[in-house]
C-alpha cells in the first residue's frame, strides 16, 4: 500500500509570480502613496500589494516586467531631467506608461502567436460566419 502524495494546487512558478507582483505594484502603491501624503501611504501600499498578487496569481508576469521597467525608465528620466526631487513622479508616470504598453504588447504578441497557430498546415482554417474565406 502506497501513500500518494498530495500536489499543491499552487505552484512555484505561480508563487514567483505572485511575489514579483506584490513587490512590483507595491512599489508602485508607495510611489503614489508618497505623492498624496498622510494616510494614503498605507493604504496605496496595501492596495499595491494586493492587486499585485492578484495579477501575479492570474499569471501577468509580462505585464509586471513592464511596469517594472517602465518604474525604473520614468524614474531614471526625470532624475536626468528634473534632478532627484522628482523621481518619484517620474517612476509613477513612468509605471503607468509600461502597464499601457504591456498590455498593448501581450495583446500584440497573443495576436501574433494565434496567426501563427491558424497557418500551421493540417489544421482547419476558421471560416468566416458568412461561410467565405476570411484572408
Amino acid at each position: 500500500m502506497s501513500i500518494a502524495t498530495e500536489k499543491s494546487p499552487v505552484s512555484a512558478g505561480k508563487i514567483v509570480d505572485m511575489l514579483l507582483g506584490a513587490a512590483v505594484m507595491g512599489t508602485v502603491g508607495t510611489l503614489l502613496g508618497l505623492l498624496m501624503g498622510g494616510l494614503a501611504l498605507p493604504v496605496a501600499i496595501g492596495v499595491g500589494v494586493l492587486l499585485g498578487t492578484v495579477v501575479g496569481i492570474f499569471g501577468g508576469r509580462r505585464f509586471l516586467i513592464s511596469i517594472l521597467v517602465g518604474t525604473l525608465l520614468g524614474g531614471a528620466l526625470a532624475w536626468l531631467l528634473a534632478g532627484p526631487d522628482k523621481i518619484s513622479i517620474g517612476a509613477g508616470a513612468g509605471a503607468a506608461m509600461g502597464g499601457f504598453l504591456g498590455v498593448q504588447f501581450s495583446a500584440l504578441l497573443d495576436l501574433l502567436a494565434e496567426r501563427k497557430r491558424a497557418s500551421v498546415p493540417g489544421e482547419p482554417k476558421p471560416s468566416a460566419p458568412n461561410g467565405r474565406d476570411p484572408g
